[in-house]
């Protein structure tokens, strides 16, 4: 770490330099100026690790960048970054491998009715590029005077043995071989104090599960995931004008559920404008499939396919490409102290994706994850004399705010669907606020031997995905992916999925060698987890690897 000043102790030490985490720092040093807060992330740069969709409703971020920064608006990053205002906005059902129909009238008669997926219409929003818009709050925060160091992995976080408030975070080592063996650049992962500690990882962080489980939080329901799978398409000047730069599509149906046939899987395919002549394909599926050979970019690929998306990227060269997880969970799915409902405990918050702040009804939580970080800093600025209390007064700021509104609108969305299928749990989630809260499995337990019928004839190319993500780590490493038990793969797994963790990881880690199911290859590991949330027998883990590995994007 830089030698001129202490990072071993800081004021409000943040987790996670995405928008929750960042928007922590830009609003506390607003509200306090004085106040020492250090970010810690694991990529290599700002807005490596970060992928979305992404479309950003305009309200907490406007709230946020109009107190802290001052004629933002007139700024080449805000230019660059919120280039795309949607004003045209289509939902598509896809009917076979031809067939189309807009369907954005029902989304915008549910919206005169004030049904939840009315909620769906995106106009007015910005069509984003994630990563560049975390680059741009990272500056941001730097000048405001926080510190924002990248390529140091958070690993665990040390609560007080007596009073169960937490003491720091430690950092991930360097240096180890990949026998675990110390080299002779190894560098011992230093531990990090904190008065407060603001825990912004994103979806399924390390730490913020270890905290859940150390500190004894709990949820009411098993969090759901989804499994996004994104390329970045340049296309030729005809087919960007043609589809247009403020426009976004959202597609259900084909190829991942279809009426009476199936297959019945949630989720479904996007297409925003990017920069000048390029257009973000993407893919989003529940991870609760039940296909034991489904992998989300076969689905992509058929997407792909379609006569309606065909006449946009025919003929496009991908330029980059990456996959994440989606919290789909809701209200239910938020990580809470039982005898307070607190999200989070004592001098530790969660926020963002981390807590699973995604609003099913609108398929978004980005607005979401900025507004926890102002929240988060509001309830530190309260409580500087009493860290012990801000978890509690975050949890209070956040229950009267916009997004335990929406979340409680969108609570049964989500379990409706996993319980009933798409095809009879969308609309039966009309009736969300009127339904009981549904037990529904989690994601890992609803593997079949059944398989996918819309696999394409040729396999996906791993390979060139895997490049266009621009992921690398250290080779000599210890892997960060970790099979429990080889047993249950070779006696269990094998015989009744056909080792199903080599299908759907969309890099292509795991391999059989010698019989044997391995994380052959994570150093082209995208940091997605899902092989930790989809294996059947629940048999692997993702621990952190060290700091600056991963994927490096750029424009997603």
């Amino acid at each position: 770490m830089p030698d001129n000043k202490d990072y071993n102790q800081v004021s409000v030490l943040v987790v996670g330099a995405g928008p929750a985490g960042l928007a922590t720092a830009i609003q506390l040093k607003t509200l306090k100026p004085e106040i020492d807060i250090c970010i810690v992330e694991k990529s290599a740069d700002l807005g490596n690790h970060n992928l979305s969709g992404a479309v950003l409703e305009p309200e907490p971020f406007h709230t946020l960048l109009d107190e802290a920064a001052p004629g933002w608006r007139d700024t080449d990053a805000a230019k660059d970054v919120l280039a795309n205002k949607i004003d045209k906005d289509d939902i598509m059902f896809l009917l076979g491998k031809k067939l189309s129909f807009n369907i954005f009238f029902a989304i915008k008669l549910a919206k005169t009715f004030r049904l939840g997926f009315g909620q769906m219409i995106h106009k007015g929003d910005y069509s984003v590029s994630i990563s560049k818009l975390t680059k741009w709050l990272g500056q941001i925060a730097k000048d405001l005077g926080a510190e924002v160091l990248s390529g140091f992995a958070a690993g665990d976080i040390i609560l007080d043995d007596g009073s169960g408030k937490a003491v720091g975070v430690k950092l991930a080592d360097c240096g180890l071989d990949k026998e675990g063996n110390r080299q002779p650049n190894f560098v011992e992962g230093e531990i990090i104090r904190a008065d407060f500690i603001v825990l912004a990882e994103g979806c399924d962080g390390l730490v913020t599960e270890k905290f859940v489980e150390k500190a004894g939080l709990q949820r009411q329901s098993p969090q759901l995931y989804s499994v996004g799978v994104k390329e970045l398409i340049k296309v030729s000047p005809e087919q960007y004008n043609k589809f247009k730069s403020s426009r976004v599509v959202h597609a259900m149906g084909y190829p991942i559920w279809t009426p009476v046939v199936g297959p019945g899987m949630f989720g479904g395919g996007i297409i925003y404008a990017g920069a000048q002549d390029h257009l973000s394909v993407g893919m989003i599926v529940g991870a609760d499939w039940k296909y034991c050979d489904f992998n989300p970019q076969d689905a992509l690929t058929n997407f792909k396919n379609h006569r309606f998306v065909r006449q946009f990227i025919e003929g496009g060269e991908v330029v980059e490409a990456g996959a994440k997880m989606i919290p789909e969970g809701g209200y239910y799915a938020i990580p809470r102290e039982p005898e307070t409902g607190n999200i989070g405990k004592t001098n530790v918050m969660i926020l963002g994706d981390g807590a699973g702040f995604v609003n099913m009804h609108k398929i978004k939580g980005l607005h979401n994850a900025i507004d926890s970080g102002i929240q988060a800093a509001k309830a530190i600025s309260q409580t500087l004399d009493t860290p012990e209390s801000s978890a509690s007064v975050y949890s209070e700021l956040v229950e009267k705010s916009n997004i335990a509104a929406e979340m409680r609108a969108a609570r049964n969305f989500r379990q409706t669907v996993a319980k009933f299928g798409p095809l009879q749990g969308m609309p039966l989630s009309v009736l969300g606020g009127l339904l009981p809260k549904f037990e529904v499995e989690k994601d890992y337990e609803t593997m079949t031997i059944a398989k996918y019928r819309l696999k394409p004839n040729q396999n996906f190319d791993k390979d060139t995905f895997t490049a266009m993500a621009a992921t690398e780590h250290r080779e000599e490493e210890p892997s960060h992916l970790t099979i429990l038990d080889a047993e249950i793969c070779k006696t269990k797994c094998t015989s009744l999925y056909n080792r199903p963790c080599i299908t759907f990881c969309p890099a292509g880690v795991y391999e059989t060698i010698n019989d044997q199911v391995k994380p052959a290859n994570p150093s082209n590991c995208l940091h997605c987890k899902t092989c930790q949330r989809k294996c059947p027998f629940d048999n692997i883990r993702w621990t952190v690897p060290e700091g600056g590995g991963g994927p490096r994007y750029k424009r997603m």
